[in-house]
């Protein structure tokens, strides 16, 4: 007698968040307007899949600004670049088109205003991530960079120096909460902004993973290794007693994987599009799984607009 199928359940809301369809919308709306090549810094978001889909199109990924042609169009990721890298591509007269997310620009103001204001800025972050890199080298004054409650703790701070605080958009809320408690314990008159900086989309993806969790066995997510968002949901969905892998599509899950397993939770991180998510469907079924539920994505209500001068073209192909 066959087993029967072990159920799958999908998380929602999961996969592209507004600032990521606003990146890559502006890579193929420049495409589509300027023609091949468009020159783009750095991975447009962090995704495997959507960056080789983008170079078929005619995009060409540079690690520096020096790599763009005299007279090219060039795009900042939706990770945002420090205030040098905009000014090289200004004295080299290079047309800009910037993808950086708003929610990241709005951290930019932060440090911006905080530096003007006298403040040592405290930014919560991962080191050498592109988000926390831009977001430092747009700093106006100084800054320290926390990962841990353990480096608040060792910060060496003169006493009586104002301070503020920021973070990285997209950390685990409940690792970042813990970091600003200590924060706020050791500095009681540090300021930080009104709102926190961890954006609507990793709060709410993090949350659907949370409950997700606690019902199945396993939990794949949909996101390529250097996708910090991706990594924070494996991380939470193991914190909540679920073995959890990261995948970059179907071709990279394991049959031992589902062994002995009663339920499959699928999820994706920001970056991941839906189409990865299907494959992964496609695969689990074929491994005597059955999809339980809804596969439509919510809706979070979320849009950016485009640059001004991309806006109205025709439709991306």
């Amino acid at each position: 007698m066959s087993r029967p199928a072990i159920p799958v359940v999908l998380a929602n809301p999961r996969g592209f968040c507004a600032g990521v369809d606003r990146a890559i919308e502006i890579v193929e709306r420049a495409l589509a307007i300027h023609g091949a090549p468009i020159f783009v810094r750095h991975e447009v978001v962090h995704n495997r899949f959507v960056v080789e889909d983008l170079k078929k199109k005619g995009a060409v990924f540079v690690q520096e600004v020096s790599d763009v042609p005299d007279g090219a169009t060039v795009i900042f990721s939706a990770h945002g670049v420090a205030r040098e890298v905009q000014l090289a591509a200004n004295l080299r007269g290079l047309k800009v088109l910037d993808a950086t997310c708003p929610l990241v620009t709005k951290v930019h103001s932060e440090m911006s205003r905080y530096g003007r204001e006298g403040k040592t800025v405290i930014l919560v972050g991962h080191a050498g991530h592109p988000e926390v890199e831009g977001t430092m080298g747009q700093a106006t004054g100084p800054v320290m960079l926390v990962e841990s409650e353990d480096d608040v703790a060792n910060l060496q701070v003169q006493a009586g120096t104002p301070l503020a605080y920021a973070t990285q958009t997209t950390l685990s809320v409940d690792d970042t909460a813990k970091i600003l408690d200590a924060l706020r314990a050791r500095f009681p008159d540090i300021e930080g902004p009104r709102k926190d900086d961890i954006c609507y989309a990793t709060q709410n993806r993090q949350d659907a993973i949370r409950e997700l969790a606690k019902e199945c066995d396993v939990v794949l997510v949909v996101g390529s290794s250097n996708s910090s968002n991706s990594n924070r949901l494996r991380e939470l969905a193991e914190q909540m007693g679920a073995r959890a892998f990261l995948v970059d599509g179907a071709e990279f899950i394991q049959d031992d994987w589902l062994t002995g397993v009663q339920r499959v939770g699928v999820s994706a991180g920001a970056s991941a599009p839906e189409v990865l998510v299907e494959g992964v469907l496609d695969r689990l079924r074929r491994m005597g799984c059955e999809v339980q539920g809804s596969t439509a994505r919510l809706d979070e209500g979320v849009s950016f607009s485009l640059p001004l001068e991309l806006r109205g073209s025709r439709e991306p192909s």
